[in-house]
């Protein structure tokens, strides 16, 4: 069993969070607001009452970004969860199908499929990771017929009721990041080096952003508001559901 440091940990963080930060900026800066509205749900905003423009385009916008930054941030724990479980017992990342990280730890081989959060999937996205697991555990026996495998869904935020789902293990937040390190308090060291120039990124970030919204806002102005300024639902809603393709 190895060993990691706070400095080795926040030297990780430091060279790997920027790329965070760049993937949400590139994002940003490819987004169409047209794309984005085919998308959303137009009743729902005029379920909400959204009168402005404004309001409306800061809706569409929060609610994409937010989606898009989950997914870019998991790719930023998955590879710190990778770099902790190498440098502690040797883990490494799997190039087996729905398996990110594998370890073996007091003879057992654990395939691990890493998710930020407990509840990341519908029951058939589950049962797609179940036939992964199973998958998985074909091909390492191949090699090792006498092979011990278990597999866990390793979630990096969050609480799981009921860790034994039977075929594979749910192991979330604290116990997730105790498993793969050996180190009861990892999952809330690892808070301070991730902040490592938050403010100065998202103020970047947020100049941005601000441009887009304005950007966005005058252009559902011009497409979807009445002369008056009033928001055209009709129109809007024809947009984003008719089968008119001129729309």
């Amino acid at each position: 069993m190895g060993k990691i440091t706070t400095e080795e940990l926040r030297q990780y963080v430091e060279e790997n969070i920027p790329d965070f930060h760049q993937r949400r900026l590139k994002n940003l800066s490819k987004l169409q607001l047209k794309k984005v509205l085919r998308r959303k749900n137009p009743y729902l905003f005029k379920a909400k009452n959204v009168t402005t423009a404004g309001d409306l385009v800061k809706g569409i916008l929060e609610a994409h970004l937010s989606s898009q930054e989950e997914t870019i941030f998991g790719d930023f724990l998955e590879g710190l969860a990778v770099f902790i479980c190498n440098k502690i017992y040797g883990g490494w990342k799997s190039g087996i199908t729905g398996v990110d990280l594998e370890l073996e730890k007091d003879g057992v081989r654990y395939i691990i499929n890493i998710k930020s959060g407990p509840n990341w999937g519908n029951s058939r996205q589950i049962s797609k990771m179940r036939q992964d697991f199973n998958e998985a555990k074909k091909t390492l026996r191949t090699s090792g017929s006498n092979l011990r495998i278990e597999a866990i869904n390793g979630c990096c935020y969050g609480r799981s009721a009921k860790e034994d789902r039977g075929d594979y293990f749910k192991l979330c937040g604290e116990v997730f990041w105790t498993f793969i390190s050996g180190k009861d308090n990892l999952y809330t060291e690892m808070i301070e080096p991730i902040g490592h120039q938050a403010k100065q990124r998202n103020d970047e970030f947020y100049e941005e952003y601000v441009k887009v919204a304005n950007i966005f806002t005058k252009q559902f102005i011009d497409e979807f508001c009445f002369s008056d300024g009033g928001i055209d639902w009709a129109k809007l809603t024809r947009f984003a559901s008719s089968r008119d393709k001129k729309y």
